[in-house]
């Protein structure tokens, strides 16, 4: 097998922006969406849903949708991590945090997955990885100063999204160690499912759901998810992080954070300072010291 391109192709970078825009815009959605309906009933439902039209998708364009029965372990295993660890313990996360915050301590996930491939994958860390880790942590750290005060008031949060962090940080690298020879869609419709089901399940008995609480703006927030967090962004994220080495693709999601921050300001009226800023342009620092071309030896 060939190794995977150090980069990300057109194709990557377009499902990067897909991916930048769809996570990170939805990170205030869903804290609106979080006022009106209780969390476990809002996200496994967007997860069933999610799982089902992907699948249904996969079979109108004839793909295969089943998971062969020898490598059924690792896709449980592959769920439980890249799918259910990390929905559920983001989604109380960003119940109790600012949204844009929650974000940003989610896309911690970074240092964990590249040192676990370190560890696991054998996956170099050179001095161009150590270099954007370094710049894009500051840059999430900087993020993360603008509103210490705010986490240290919800303890119970921030130990929320670090445990969905590590939690989606341990689900990539199982995806790269053990790759399911199945298409993608299917691998992310039946994730989504498998997760989503025994979440209905346990919400049924522990929270009440009243859609007549549902304002315009939330149902709208639960349809964006299906279709925009749920089908093409898990979808798309499955796609990139199968095509590239896990420093590459980690690297690349600290952009979604970003956005987040931003779309927090725009729809929840969280206003700018200069470590906001500053957290900004270090974050886009490091991408483009991920995307810069490497120099050719001369020797050729």
């Amino acid at each position: 097998m060939s190794p995977a391109p150090a980069r990300l192709g057109r194709t990557g970078l377009l499902l990067l922006v897909g991916i930048a825009l769809g996570w990170g815009l939805n990170w205030p959605i869903m804290k609106h969406v979080l006022t009106r309906l209780p969390p476990l009933s809002f996200r496994s439902f967007c997860l069933v849903a999610g799982g089902l039209g992907v699948l249904l998708l996969a079979r109108r364009a004839r793909q295969p949708i089943t998971i062969p029965a020898h490598w059924r372990r690792s896709f449980a295993w592959i769920t439980a991590t890249n799918i259910l660890g990390w929905n559920v313990f983001a989604i109380y996360g960003v119940w109790l945090l600012p949204s844009g915050r929650a974000a940003l301590l989610g896309y911690t996930m970074p240092i964990w997955s590249i040192l676990l491939a370190a560890w696991l994958l054998d996956e170099r860390l050179d001095r161009r990885k150590l270099a954007a880790l370094t710049i894009g942590m500051c840059g999430t750290g900087a993020l993360i100063g603008a509103d210490f005060a705010a986490m240290a008031r919800a303890p119970v949060g921030v130990l929320c999204m670090l445990t969905a962090a590590l939690s989606w940080a341990v689900g990539v690298i199982l995806i790269k160690r053990a790759p399911l020879p199945v298409p993608t869609a299917t691998l992310t419709g039946w994730s989504m499912l498998a997760a989503g089901l025994p979440m209905w399940l346990v919400a049924l008995f522990i929270e009440h759901i009243d859609w007549s609480r549902a304002d315009g703006f939330a149902v709208f927030g639960v349809l964006y998810n299906i279709g925009i967090a749920y089908m093409f962004c898990y979808w798309a994220w499955n796609r990139i992080v199968l095509m590239v080495p896990v420093a590459v693709s980690s690297l690349a999601s600290l952009v979604t954070p970003l956005v987040g921050v931003l779309g927090g300001m725009i729809f929840l009226g969280e206003r700018p300072g200069a470590l906001e800023w500053l957290g900004a342009g270090l974050v886009l620092g490091a991408q483009a010291v991920m995307a810069w071309p490497k120099r050719r030896s001369v020797d050729g």
